[in-house]
């Protein structure tokens, strides 16, 4: 208290003057009318831009969860319009009961929004590390793509980051896909060099196709259902023995500029994977004729 009352004692000139200042200004813009209007509209400017910069602040942050509802939704869109394009194949020409049943697709899994934390594309063997683990319900082998196409699969993964083979890896990655529409199906391969650029192989001689078709995982793994967008046919080329097409793709995902990507929780793999154990094991025990 006493040294409130001697900081009073002390400045109280200048306290009296801002008084008097602001008593003044509040007389000045209350009963003038002219000054009156200056002072609202520079107030209501003044607001305005604050409110403004406090909005521009909230749109910065919140970036984040709109880039994963945009990479969940464009993904969900893609599924959509394939399932469509089967279902008007049904209405118009005799397709398979398999094809019909795949419309219920989007209720068989779940997806987990994740970030890139660290990529690569200039090295031979590429790896994407995401920042969703174990904790997150993500488990190895698990398939990894985002808005615009494929990404690669879960290869290890702790608590809370995971480490995942990407599309661009030359020793590791090979993915089956399909032309879309077509039914032909060969696997995925990267060669390194042009980050954009990977070769579908063993495309059957009898196939029929063109420069233009896109490319779409077959679901015939059990890492990735079927449609998710690959790329686009650039050229058609025989293989290597001339029983084959091998066909350069343009791929969908820009792996340069990846950010916001998805893991695919397929719930029926887990039935499909003790099912293949069961085979084999089956197959091994199954006495010799």
């Amino acid at each position: 208290m006493k040294n409130l009352l001697a900081f009073i004692e002390r400045y109280y000139h200048w306290l009296m003057l801002l008084l008097l200042e602001v008593a003044s200004g509040f007389l000045l813009f209350q009963y003038n009318s002219y000054q009156g209007s200056v002072w609202f509209s520079t107030a209501n400017a003044v607001a305005g831009k604050i409110y403004e910069m406090e909005s521009s602040v909230l749109s910065y942050f919140s970036l984040k969860r709109v880039n994963e509802e945009l990479t969940l939704r464009n993904f969900y869109l893609e599924r959509q319009v394939t399932q469509l394009r089967r279902l008007y194949g049904d209405l118009t020409q005799d397709t398979t009961v398999l094809e019909r049943q795949e419309l219920v697709f989007l209720n068989r899994f779940q997806l987990v929004p994740a970030k890139v934390v660290s990529n690569s594309v200039d090295k031979v063997d590429n790896l994407l590390t995401l920042d969703k683990g174990r904790a997150d319900g993500i488990e190895r082998d698990m398939g990894v793509a985002c808005g615009n196409g494929i990404v690669g699969v879960v290869y290890l993964v702790s608590e809370h980051y995971s480490v995942v083979i990407p599309v661009l890896n030359k020793t590791s990655s090979r993915i089956s896909c399909r032309i879309r529409g077509r039914g032909y199906f060969g696997y995925l391969q990267w060669y390194g060099g042009d980050p954009t650029v990977a070769y579908v192989e063993d495309v059957p001689r009898h196939a029929r196709f063109k420069r233009g078709d896109w490319v779409e995982t077959s679901g015939y793994s059990a890492i990735f259902p079927s449609g998710i967008l690959v790329g686009k046919v650039e050229k058609i080329f025989n293989s290597a023995d001339g029983l084959s097409y091998r066909l350069k793709v343009r791929l969908s995902t820009d792996f340069a500029c990846l950010r916001d990507v998805f893991v695919i929780n397929d719930k029926s793999v887990g039935e499909q994977l003790q099912l293949l154990e069961q085979a084999k094991d089956s197959i091994t025990m199954a006495p010799k004729q």
